[in-house]
């Protein structure tokens, strides 16, 4: 895949899933009531979903700094965002409407209101399904072209 678009999605998107992962495994050792409370979809405490998912995208950002194969980096990120998708249909469907504590209690800790907090997880996540789904897209078209395969990930330095 030729440009620095690709490497550079899957840089930032490993920044930002290490930024969110560190606010939910910080927040998971927090003091706050809402940790306890069980989550309506996992039916976990929040304390143990944010260990979880904290410990997921750490993984998934460690493939997209230290993967040596760009389309698997792409496929990674699809993968995630596409989980956090399904997860929130499924609020949805189950008429959950309780504000979302993506971040946990870092928010409050940082004096970010709620709504900003909301809508910068909201973009965040927008980012990583559509650059994903996106790049997944030029990829098939390009290996279905027969174009070649997909070059190794390079460092933007």
């Amino acid at each position: 895949m030729n440009g620095k678009f690709p490497s550079r999605f899957v840089c930032s998107a490993g920044a930002l899933l290490l930024l969110t992962a560190l606010a939910k495994m910080i927040s998971a050792f927090g003091g706050a009531q809402v940790l306890s409370v069980r989550d309506p979809i996992l039916k976990l405490p929040f304390r143990e979903v944010f260990m979880l998912v904290g410990s997921l995208e750490l993984v998934v950002a460690s493939i997209c700094f230290f993967g040596r194969r760009l389309d698997f980096q792409i496929k990674t990120v699809a993968w995630l965002a596409t989980l956090f998708v399904m997860y929130r249909i499924g609020l949805f469907m189950v008429d959950y409407h309780m504000p979302c504590t993506c971040l946990g209690s870092m928010t409050d800790m940082l004096h970010i209101p709620f709504k900003s907090s909301a809508l910068a997880i909201e973009i965040i996540l927008a980012y990583l399904l559509v650059g994903s789904y996106a790049l997944l897209l030029r990829l098939w078209r390009q290996s279905s072209a027969g174009t070649g395969s997909v070059a190794p990930a390079q460092s933007p330095r």
